[in-house]
């Protein structure tokens, strides 16, 4: 019986000592962990060529949680500071060793291989070069290097892309034949958009008249007066039409930077956007500030400012979305446009 009493006591200490000890652990590459009200903030310590979007990568989580968690945190990360990130769940997965000879992810042990052994995967329809890096765990960069591509290329249906190269394999460049051969003619690229291309070049013209425009106000201010000898009909009329004669007409560009999000009632197929101040019609290149993809929008009414549209700058179609290629709701955007 006295055996038993003490085998009893030894177990019940060690449950209450175990229990004790769970409590939420920081992940490995943390410096710690602090709790606001009931969330949770993982302390992280910037290290160098790290970024915002990386951050929210390696985690799992928007980066506007993190930018709104750090005091409207803007620009770049610097090398060692500490930024605080939410979490919900304190797992967090150690991230791959960068090395050429680490295990290829689970997701590419199926795809075909082709003859230097590299996984090559075959595009599906809708599918574009940033949603391969997010499926087969790897980045658009690391996919342009393996297969040659230009930092904005928009890969196309069918086309083989290398998403796993091997430590022997070194495609610096992708042969020329092979790519021909499986890419259609440039008339059937599904990102096309006619009436799009049409507006950005209407917007380059507009914006090229209206630098000649300035370049003649210029000229005129600093050649000496006219005399009265000299008739005011020399110069010809397209030009003394077209020259601005006071200074409010010289027309400068609008840049601003904030957070985009998507036209929920929007079913069309077109590049189009809501704005609060520029004017209807206006031709505006919107560009995601994560990744440089840029696209070129047509302002087709004013987006006001209440509500849930309090803290967003523009508000674009979802073909627009599409195009700027974001895995998240909301993001942040520079747009530029001449009113």
């Amino acid at each position: 019986m006295f055996r038993f009493s003490l085998l009893t006591a030894a177990f019940v200490f060690t449950g209450v000592s175990a229990w004790a000890a769970t409590g939420p652990i920081a992940p490995p590459d943390s410096i710690g962990v602090e709790y606001r009200g009931n969330k949770l903030l993982i302390k992280h310590r910037v290290t160098p060529g790290e970024t915002l979007y990386g951050v929210a990568r390696r985690y799992k989580v928007p980066v506007e949680d993190i930018v709104e968690a750090n005091s409207g945190q803007k620009g770049a990360l610097v090398t060692g500071q500490v930024i605080l990130v939410p979490r919900n769940r304190v797992v967090l997965t150690q991230p791959a060793a960068p090395k050429a000879t680490a295990a290829a992810p689970a997701a590419t042990r199926a795809l075909a291989t082709d003859a230097r052994g590299n996984k090559v995967y075959k595009v599906e329809p809708g599918v574009t070069l940033f949603a391969i890096a997010r499926r087969f765990q790897t980045t658009p960069a690391e996919l342009s290097r393996l297969n040659g591509f230009p930092a904005n290329y928009n890969v196309r249906v069918g086309e083989s892309v290398i998403v796993a190269g091997t430590a022997a394999a070194a495609p610096a460049a992708r042969p020329s034949t092979p790519v021909a051969a499986t890419r259609p003619a440039p008339t059937a690229r599904p990102e096309r958009d006619e009436e799009a291309e049409r507006d950005a070049r209407e917007a380059r013209e507009k914006e090229a008249r209206e630098r000649a425009a300035r370049e003649r106000a210029r000229d005129s201010a600093s050649s000496p007066a006219i005399t009265p000898a000299t008739p005011a009909t020399t110069a010809p009329a397209a030009e003394r039409e077209k020259a601005p004669t006071r200074a409010s007409e010289i027309v400068r560009r609008v840049s601003e930077s904030g957070l985009a999000t998507a036209i929920q009632t929007d079913a069309s197929d077109k590049y189009l956007a809501l704005h609060k101040t520029a004017p209807v019609g206006t031709i505006m290149e919107v560009k995601n500030i994560m990744n440089g993809q840029s696209v070129y929008v047509r302002v087709i009414g004013q987006l006001p400012d209440t509500g849930e549209n309090t803290n967003i700058l523009v508000r674009l179609s979802k073909r627009a979305v599409q195009r700027l290629a974001t895995p998240d709701q909301r993001f942040r955007v520079e747009t530029n446009y001449v009113p």
